[in-house]
């Protein structure tokens, strides 16, 4: 919204469900508001895999209702797109066919050196004719044959990623790429079981990919104290320097987040972790 200088006071936000993923009523509500008020709704900004929840948004509702009343529907898939590599993770992707353009990073879950982000867009001229400068020093004889990607964004120029991500492909192929992101998932769901079991913890949101929130819980305490006790959990597990968890807050809550995505993951890894967060204990 600051790039494109819209201002953030006309970035409208849509309420969740139950399960952080975008609630369809509230969106067309708020488009059928806007245009009642005489604003033109523009973009509708979806994800798979949010950062916080990794909340999967219904991407085939959100289509329809972009195609109604003609927005531009934008799919943000920074951490998940990879999971796209198996074919019965793409459900997640349901309606991806409504969209715009699409973005995914494998800087963050496909083992490239950051930074590496693939953007898709259906329509290139919405780029071009929005980003392209042409003084006299820039055009060449080959602009008409060749893709200049220097018009399809805001820099002029840019480092050469895809080079990196093709060495990725190159070197895993797309049998080992998807057995690393399957073994992820597992070890996810295995963790998902630990925490289910454990009594001193609860789950703050679905287990789709290979991020997992949890909480620490305590009968008696209340948010604001737990809040706190989730505070010290976190401090006391990264000061050791053996694990690093990251946070965010859901519903209020201080939440913990575990992501099982290093390249050379294994059981042992995600064990010695839950075995760390259990000594963290208060």
């Amino acid at each position: 919204m600051a790039i494109a200088g819209l201002g953030k006071d006309n970035l409208v936000k849509i309420k969740v469900n139950q399960d952080f993923s975008m609630e369809i009523k509230d969106l067309e509500s708020q488009i059928v508001r806007d245009i009642e008020n005489g604003l033109h709704p523009l973009m509708v900004i979806a994800a798979i895999g949010t950062t916080g929840s990794t909340a999967i948004d219904p991407l085939e509702a959100i289509g329809k209702l972009a195609q109604k009343y003609n927005l531009w529907l934008h799919v943000d898939a920074a951490l998940a797109g990879t999971a796209l590599l198996l074919p019965e993770m793409r459900w997640i992707a349901k309606g991806l066919e409504y969209a715009d353009s699409y973005v995914f990073n494998p800087h963050k879950w496909m083992f490239t050196n950051f930074d590496a982000s693939v953007y898709f867009v259906k329509d290139k001229e919405a780029l071009i004719s929005t980003f392209s400068e042409s003084p006299e020093y820039l055009k060449t004889k080959e602009d008409q044959v060749v893709t200049n990607y220097r018009d399809w964004g805001v820099p002029l120029g840019r480092r050469f990623r895809a080079l990196k991500l093709w060495f990725v492909i190159r070197s895993f192929g797309t049998k080992e790429l998807q057995e690393r992101v399957q073994l992820h998932l597992e070890l996810a769901q295995q963790l998902k079981e630990w925490i289910e079991n454990s009594g001193n913890f609860v789950l703050m949101a679905p287990v789709h990919l290979n991020t997992v929130c949890f909480r620490y819980r305590e009968t008696g305490k209340t948010q604001e104290e737990l809040n706190s006790l989730n505070e010290q959990i976190l401090e006391k597990i990264n000061a050791t320097g053996m694990a690093y968890l990251t946070h965010t807050k859901l519903n209020g809550w201080v939440t913990l987040r575990v992501v099982v995505g290093q390249t050379n993951v294994t059981h042992k890894h995600v064990e010695k972790v839950w075995n760390l967060i259990n000594q963290c204990l208060p």
